[in-house]
């Protein structure tokens, strides 16, 4: 980075909003994903979209590549850089502008965290429903890039549900202002169309969020199991049944174990093999009418105990351990490689067996703890990065679970995005003509293509679209 531009970046930004010491920027050249690294040539900390866009402006003039940070707690490497240049992160950016009560939604910087919406607005009788496990770091502003889900997604649904409106800073620093929540908008719908393009459309400055009700009723019980299969075939026959709880989890052995070794413990029993964890809210009458069919079906599954939770305090902890279960298994291992996969929900019990085998043929500990209502799967292998041999294994057994879900009918990712982790993989997806048409929309916002190179869409497939004719 030139010294001249450097400067000009700390008169758009002052001196707080620009990082460039190397030794501050190793905290940068990675999110999640720590098994990819490279280091930023700077980072950018813009305090209002004013700023951003100024920002924005310099680096364009200069042809810099340009990443999008939330708080780095991505999986997929979507905020980690390719090319050096600048990353611009929203950590300054943390402010609620403006609930309203009346209308149900809320606008905010992209750096609010995701939990703090929520309780900025429980004195009203709203939250905000998506809920990643990372909620208590996680950014709005991240959300949007990836589409995030969460364990009350099953319900409520992913991100792109709830996104209302949006400021986006554009790859020439120009500003579109698509924030007014708008019930049928005229034209294309362009904020639909950003939420989970991971960066490459623009950077979104400003968000419009859904806020829902706070149900009168919300209760939790356990399912405890001994065998993981019958927890699986649970929640199979609780789809086909036509049951809707807001949340569906399932927790295996080694999760419990590392959970309730932790600071997490929840009360999870040691001697499961796995429970299922499960939500419902409303009524009264609806909370039962979910609720007493679903026991019954875990007890006809094999469960052989239901722990209902018998306060709020008690619900609380059952959550905590779920969501403190991928910081948990550092008591497994110091590194963690977190798959994400969907699969067919009536095959949840061939492929959690299969992602199992896989692991195990590869010498490696894999614990799952996943969206099952989703039939978002989360293989968690856990490693040294230390030792090379053991990485090379956790990749090819990476590698081999998304193929083995895709030729089942699944998908890629169900709420980390595909960013550098699954780009290669793109390809049995979609076909060269679909990796195309996602190209020439990309080419529609950022032209020269600054705007987090090297993600998602397969380099090769961009490169070959440029120069040819549209494919028929």
């Amino acid at each position: 980075m030139k010294p001249a531009v450097l400067e000009e970046l700390r008169e758009a930004l002052g001196p707080a909003g620009v990082i460039a010491d190397p030794t501050r920027l190793l905290a940068y050249e990675c999110d999640g994903l720590a098994l990819l690294r490279q280091k930023p040539d700077v980072v950018l900390l813009p305090r209002t979209t004013e700023e951003c866009a100024r920002a924005m402006r310099i680096l364009h003039r200069e042809k810099v590549p340009v990443v999008g940070r939330g708080a780095g707690t991505g999986l997929s490497g979507g905020a980690t850089p390719v090319e050096g240049g600048a990353l611009i992160g929203f950590a300054r950016m943390r402010d609620v502008l403006e609930v309203n009560v009346a209308d149900r939604y809320a606008r905010v910087q992209a750096g609010v965290v995701n939990v703090d919406l929520t309780l900025a607005v429980e004195k009203h009788g709203l939250f905000y429903a998506p809920d990643p496990s990372s909620q208590a770091a996680c950014t709005i502003g991240g959300n949007v890039g990836e589409n995030s889900g969460g364990p009350h997604c099953f319900k409520h649904g992913a991100t792109t549900r709830h996104i209302l409106g949006l400021v986006i800073v554009r790859d020439d620093g120009s500003v579109l202002d698509l924030s007014l929540p708008r019930p049928d908008p005229d034209g294309f719908d362009l904020v639909g169309l950003f939420v989970g393009s991971e960066g490459m459309f623009g950077l979104a400055t400003e968000v419009t969020v859904r806020l829902v009700p706070t149900p009168p009723v919300t209760e939790t019980f356990l399912a405890i199991f001994t065998d993981l299969d019958a927890a699986c075939d649970a929640v199979s026959d609780s789809i086909a049944a036509h049951l809707e709880p807001s949340a569906l989890e399932i927790l295996d052995r080694l999760t419990i174990e590392a959970v309730e070794d932790s600071v997490f413990a929840a009360g999870y029993p040691r001697e499961a093999e796995a429970v299922l964890l499960v939500e419902a809210e409303g009524t009264d009458v609806e909370v039962e009418a979910t609720l007493a069919p679903m026991k019954a079906i875990a007890e006809r599954r094999g469960a052989i105990e239901v722990r209902r939770a018998r306060s709020a305090t008690e619900r609380k902890k059952l959550w905590a351990g779920r969501k403190g279960a991928f910081g948990a298994m550092g008591r497994i291992a110091p590194d963690l490689y977190v798959a994400d996969v969907v699969v067919p929900r009536t095959k949840l019990r061939e492929l959690v067996a299969e992602s199992t085998r896989i692991a195990r043929e590869r010498r490696l500990k894999l614990a799952n703890v996943f969206h099952a209502g989703d039939g978002n799967l989360h293989p968690n292998i856990s490693y040294d990065r230390r030792d090379k041999d053991e990485v090379r294994r956790v990749l090819e057994a990476s590698d081999e679970i998304m193929k083995v879900v895709v030729a089942a009918g699944g998908s890629l990712t169900g709420e980390h995005g595909v960013g550098l982790e699954k780009q290669e993989f793109m390809s049995l997806v979609f076909e060269e003509r679909d990796l195309h048409a996602m190209c020439r929309v990309r080419e529609a916002w950022d032209p020269g293509r600054l705007l987090n190179p090297g993600k998602l869409i397969p380099v090769h497939a961009c490169r070959e679209m440029r120069g040819t004719e549209r494919p028929r």
